[in-house]
C-alpha cells in the first residue's frame, strides 16, 4: 500500500493542491497531514483526495471549532487531535508534530514508523528498527515545498520536491 505523508502546510492552498493531485496520480491508498494544517478552508483540498485523509493538528491548529464543525461534511477525512496511532497494511504508526515526542515514540520500540512534522525539515532516519520520517513543509517557507510516499510493503520512502510546475 502506498502512503503519502506531508505536513505543514500553513494554509498554502496551491502546495497542498499539487501534494493531492500528485497522490491522486500516484495511486496513494492513505494520505497523511503530521500537523499545522490551520484553516477550515484546506479541507476542501483535503476532500479532493481519493483515498482516506488522517491528520493531527500540530502547534498552530487555526480555528479548531470552525476546524471540527467543516470536517462533518468530509467523511473520508479523521482528525486524531495531536496524535495518531494508526495499524496499516500489518504496521503500526504513529503520527505525531513534535520531534521530541516522535523521537520518544520510535525509541520504545512499539511502532514501525512514526511520522512527525513540525520543524518543516525533510528528515528520514531510523531508531533501532523504527523508521523515523519527517516529510518536510508543504508551506515552502523554508524551501521547496516537500512531500514522501511510503510504501508498507517495502518500507522505502520516497522523497518528493514540488516545484512550480508541480512535481
Amino acid at each position: 500500500m502506498l502512503l503519502a505523508v506531508v505536513s505543514d502546510s500553513h494554509d498554502a492552498i496551491p502546495n497542498l493542491s499539487k501534494a493531492v493531485t500528485l497522490a491522486n496520480e500516484k495511486g496513494a491508498q492513505i494520505l497523511i497531514h503530521c500537523g499545522d494544517l490551520i484553516s477550515p478552508f484546506m479541507l476542501l483540498e483535503l476532500g479532493k483526495f481519493k483515498g482516506e485523509v488522517h491528520f493531527i493538528l500540530g502547534n498552530n491548529p487555526g480555528d479548531i471549532w470552525l476546524l471540527m464543525n467543516k470536517l462533518k461534511e468530509f467523511p473520508g477525512i479523521h482528525c486524531h487531535g495531536q496524535q495518531a496511532f494508526l495499524s496499516v497494511a500489518g504496521l503500526n504508526i504513529a503520527v505525531v508534530h513534535f520531534p521530541a515526542v516522535a523521537e520518544g515514540l520510535a525509541a520504545t520500540g512499539k511502532y514501525d514508523v512514526v511520522f512527525y512534522g513540525h520543524t518543516h525539515e525533510y528528515d528520514e532516519q531510523k531508531v533501532n528498527q523504527t523508521l523515523l520520517l519527517n516529510p518536510g513543509e508543504i508551506l515552502g517557507k523554508n524551501g521547496p515545498p516537500t512531500m514522501m510516499f511510503f510504501d508498507t510493503e517495502t518500507k522505502t520512502v520516497t522523497k518528493v520536491v514540488l516545484d512550480e510546475s508541480g512535481r
